[in-house]
């Protein structure tokens, strides 16, 4: 049954600008705090990860402390190691992120360890979270396709999400990274996951690489998802096909939805003007087609 709210997941500000060009820190705070203005009510904020493999993060504690919070949105953070959960706790973060993949392929590649290992990594990260009550969220990569190993068997994506969800994690983002998904694999993925994992801890993070991502977010809707991740301006290309795009625009998806009668709580002029605000800082137009077309 369609949702009649969908919650956004702002990952613009980590995700998205993680694989853009560096800006300038007070671009970063300008954009949360434009976010939180627009109505968006989880944005991720940073990522506390090595800044020799993600130096456009290496300001993350700089803008969870620049930023003015709104006490009714949730600030979060990636936190790949323990050492990652202490800064985020540092930076006060609501919430942190762990990632795994369901493809042995790009677990390697990306995080130089098989899936079991980085599922062992986080379980003294996930439970010293859980001891101090702060939610831990969780992304599975690939659900859909994986730029080494093709085709990701569904029982490989529903396993991963289970052992998640099993140690802790409140709420799975369901990623087709390469944006390679279409309709009915996308719908077969989530219903399949949801056998295991309760639908309303399921988020979905749909890229748009081959112009599929509102197609397949719309084929899902009817089974009950309401938390999507999108990133404004479509920030953040697709590192694995050059010059594609990376992450769904925030705006086409609060566009589309509010077509169709689902509310979101989003005002999307506001988010727009946000969008054309950071993309200019990047020096570049906005990725939203939506955006293009209102002029913003």
């Amino acid at each position: 049954m369609r949702p009649d709210k969908v919650s956004l997941f702002e990952v613009g500000p980590r995700d998205g600008l993680q694989n853009e060009k560096s800006v300038p820190l007070a671009d970063k705070i300008q954009l949360v705090n434009s976010l939180a203005d627009a109505g968006v009510k989880r944005i991720e904020t940073g990522s506390f990860v090595s800044p020799k493999w993600v130096p456009q993060m290496a300001d993350s504690s700089d803008v969870f402390a620049g930023v003015t919070r709104h006490a009714d949105v949730s600030y979060s953070a990636l936190t790949p190691n323990m050492r990652g959960l202490e800064a985020a706790l540092d930076a006060k973060a609501d919430e942190v992120a762990v990632f795994a993949a369901a493809s042995e392929g790009f677990s390697q590649r990306n995080i130089n360890c098989s899936i079991e290992e980085s599922i062992e990594r986080f379980i003294p990260l996930i439970e010293k979270a859980k001891s101090l009550n702060l939610p831990v969220r969780g992304y599975v990569s690939c659900t859909l396709g994986c730029p080494y190993d093709g085709e990701i068997p569904v029982s490989e994506v529903v396993r991963v999400s289970e052992v998640l969800y099993k140690l802790g994690v409140y709420e799975i983002s369901l990623g087709d990274t390469i944006g390679v998904g279409t309709p009915d694999k996308a719908r077969n993925m989530v219903q399949a996951v949801s056998a295991k994992v309760p639908m309303e801890k399921l988020a979905l993070h749909f890229h748009d690489t081959w112009g599929q991502a509102l197609a397949n977010i719309h084929a899902c809707l009817d089974l009950g998802v309401s938390t999507i991740d999108t990133s404004v301006a479509g920030l953040g290309g697709c590192p694995y096909a050059k010059g594609a795009s990376g992450n769904l625009a925030s705006e086409d998806l609060v566009y589309m939805l509010h077509g169709m009668g689902v509310e979101t709580g989003i005002d999307l002029q506001k988010l727009a003007a946000a969008g054309h605000k950071i993309s200019q800082a990047l020096g570049r137009p906005s990725g939203s087609k939506v955006a293009q077309a209102m002029g913003s």
